[in-house]
């Protein structure tokens, strides 16, 4: 009997750690740390430990807190909601993001995808629901394995983008931040991101900043093809 609970224990442990893994804390904002281990645009777990040499900055945006953290030298230890750091500096600000929503399922997790919804009814009677609130009018788009994006209004139609995502940037990772072409959204508006099959629908937020600001506040993320 003993033995049978101890393997229920050691199994919980299994998939406890698993789960963390699976699901990232923060997403890597800005790294100039070159041995870090991590990456622009990188998500992160909780657990996970990253040094940085004197002089070197990180920058996390947190995905359930929209904790905004900038880190200068040090050890950081990432958790759930901020960071721990031993022997460096660390900035703290809370920014507008749509907390919780970004953080990856444990089944779109292991396939790189947040976020993840299917084509909407052709003949819908209204407006869909949004699933995504924005607090930049600049979206970056992650699109895994590159494509072309087409983001389209629905609340006042005639409004459209259409971006070519690269396949390939860094580690793979294919994204594209509007900010860097100046083209924006509109404040307060209803769009539906679309490439391929893949799609999602979300708002803008009526007082969304302009420009480049927090990724955290301005990620569109479609799933692995």
């Amino acid at each position: 009997m003993k033995k049978l609970c101890y393997a229920i224990i050691a199994l919980c442990g299994l998939y406890s750690t698993s789960a963390a893994a699976q699901n990232p804390a923060a997403l890597v904002e800005d790294v100039t740390a070159k041995n870090a281990g991590v990456d622009f645009m990188d998500y992160v777990s909780a657990g996970k430990k990253i040094k940085l040499a004197a002089g070197e900055v990180l920058v996390l945006g947190y995905l359930n807190s929209c904790i905004r953290e900038t880190i200068t030298g040090g050890t950081v230890t990432v958790a759930a909601d901020r960071s721990k750091v031993v022997g460096g500096k660390v900035e703290r600000q809370t920014v507008r993001c749509d907390a919780g929503k970004l953080k990856l399922s444990n089944k779109l997790a292991a396939k790189a995808g947040a976020m993840v919804f299917r084509r909407a009814p052709r003949k819908a009677k209204s407006l869909p629901e949004a699933q995504r609130t924005l607090y930049g009018t600049a979206p970056v788009l992650i699109v895994p394995g590159g494509g072309t994006v087409i983001i389209d209004r629905l609340d006042t139609p005639g409004e459209r983008l259409e971006i070519k995502v690269a396949a390939k940037q860094l580690r793979s990772k294919a994204f594209h931040d509007l900010a860097l072409d100046d083209k924006a959204l509109t404040a307060g508006g209803l769009y539906r991101a679309t490439t391929g099959s893949r799609q999602i629908v979300f708002k803008v937020d009526a007082a969304a900043a302009a420009g480049q600001g927090p990724l955290v506040a301005r990620l569109l993320q479609f799933k692995a093809k």
